[in-house]
């Protein structure tokens, strides 16, 4: 959408006030004191698959400054409302998520990940668990996301691997698309299993399928590449369950006096001010 909002400066805010109203719906929906965390991505062109791959996320580009300044104050706001934050060079948000979600899982705690991202999905590991999509009110589990794409959240890694992703610049296999790869998966479970009855996959009912052993058999070792770039990391050092969200007198006008000073609107000012009342 256009730009709408600005700072004194000049600076856009859409993203900011988009941000901050998607937070309060979330909050409003999962009621007060929740234990909620947030990661950013600080990462790109650092994190650790560029070793393993250097073309991992080529086509990306470096934020501009006018989103790099909506980016940090999007932190800032979640660290205004007391909200655990995790970012760095070497491992993306992604992985932030999924180190909080096996932690909390240790813990007893369903785990719902609030995102557009399909990769998250490989985090629904509990029947309880859930890939919240606010933006189309879309709240998936394990076997709705089955449903969806043909495998198991578990095997998503995997099926990334085959199909390949455009977005993050992992390498699929060629010819192999969503069909193919959830079949595979649906005889095989695994690249593990796959990878010792290869010469099977020529027998197996789908379109193309001895073509897809051969293409299996010669790329085999980008296979293993792809499989690193597409798997999360869910042991990242530093991370450690949230507080329950909670926010002091001093906290909520110090907040609310910023995004004043933002020059974002009044209406959405007094929305924060009502949320982080709520929670007390």
């Amino acid at each position: 959408m256009p730009d709408r909002w600005f700072t004194p400066q000049g600076m856009p805010l859409n993203a900011v006030y988009g941000y901050v109203a998607t937070l309060l719906d979330l909050i409003a929906q999962i009621g007060p004191q929740p234990l909620l965390a947030a990661a950013f991505d600080e990462s790109l062109g650092t994190n650790f698959r560029n070793e393993i791959y250097p073309g991992y996320k080529a086509s990306r580009e470096l934020p501009d400054e006018a989103l790099a300044f909506q980016l940090k104050a999007c932190r800032q706001v979640s660290e205004d409302l007391g909200i655990s934050c995790y970012a760095g060079p070497r491992y993306e948000a992604d992985d932030y998520i999924a180190t909080l979600a096996t932690i909390g899982r240790e813990q007893g705690y369903a785990v719902t990940v609030v995102t557009r991202d399909k990769d998250l999905g490989q985090l629904l590991r509990k029947p309880q668990d859930r890939w919240w999509d606010l933006s189309a009110s879309s709240e998936i589990d394990r076997h709705a996301f089955y449903e969806r794409f043909g495998v198991w959240p578990e095997q998503f890694a995997d099926y990334l691997t085959l199909v390949g992703d455009n977005v993050d610049d992992i390498p699929g296999v060629q010819g192999i698309g969503p069909k193919s790869a959830a079949t595979l998966l649906q005889h095989f479970e695994s690249l593990d299993a796959l990878a010792g009855a290869i010469d099977g996959v020529a027998d197996l009912p789908m379109r193309g399928a001895a073509g897809a052993a051969t293409r299996l058999q010669e790329g085999w070792e980008q296979v293993l590449v792809s499989r690193q770039l597409a798997t999360l990391h869910s042991e990242v050092e530093g991370v450690c369950m949230p507080d329950r969200l909670s926010i002091s007198e001093a906290q909520r006008d110090s907040l609310t006096s910023r995004l004043a000073a933002w020059g974002l609107p009044s209406a959405l000012i007094r929305r924060v001010h009502a949320a982080t009342r709520a929670g007390e």
